[in-house]
């Protein structure tokens, strides 16, 4: 993780800015997935956390080593996208940054289907679970989030994003093809 990319959106009076984000976000998804690359991080500099305010912001940063990020550069997986982003070079990452897990955080949001799954694996009522389900549901979530369409499943998702606290060590591992990972830290700046 000794280089990054940082794209930045351009504002867009006919589009709003998820809506570029998550249009970015997917092209991003789907050449990770096409090189099969578990090498490259995201982080979002500008992302706002709280229940009205929660937003990736218009700034992604990709992290990775240079061979790396040059590769995923070299697939054009900006097709598309270029009159909306302004793109950096590889640039090397800062020697006094600090590091930060950026992980993907699921929710049970008390879908039908959930509560009677788990009716049946608990052996109880439909009703009981649903209203175990419920009580669930009532939690406001905070978190970012964008609208994603897997590449191996074709299931259309949102995919809530946390960034962890700021650490001074870094903590290497692989990520998956969103760039995110449960436990590897990309730098923070």
């Amino acid at each position: 993780m000794d280089h990054y990319i940082d794209i930045r959106l351009r504002p867009d009076p006919d589009f709003p800015e998820p809506m570029l984000m998550g249009a970015l976000y997917n092209k991003l998804h789907r050449a990770l997935f096409d090189l099969e690359s578990n090498a490259i991080g995201v982080s979002f500099p500008l992302c706002k956390h709280g229940v009205r305010a929660r937003s990736l912001g218009g700034h992604l940063r990709l992290h990775g080593t240079q061979a790396s990020l040059e590769q995923l550069m070299a697939v054009q997986w900006l097709t598309g996208m270029r009159d909306h982003v302004s793109v950096s070079d590889a640039l090397a990452t800062p020697a006094n940054a600090k590091h930060i897990n950026v992980a993907r955080k699921q929710f049970n949001t008390g879908s039908p289907s959930r509560a009677k799954r788990y009716a049946k694996r608990h052996d109880i009522s439909e009703e009981a679970a649903r209203d175990i389900y419920a009580k669930v549901a009532e939690k406001r979530i905070e978190l970012p989030f964008v609208q994603i369409s897997s590449r191996s499943t074709q299931q259309r998702f949102c995919l809530f994003i946390e960034h962890g606290k700021p650490q001074e060590k870094a903590v290497a591992g692989t990520f998956n093809h969103y760039g995110l990972s449960s436990n590897a830290t990309v730098p923070w700046f």
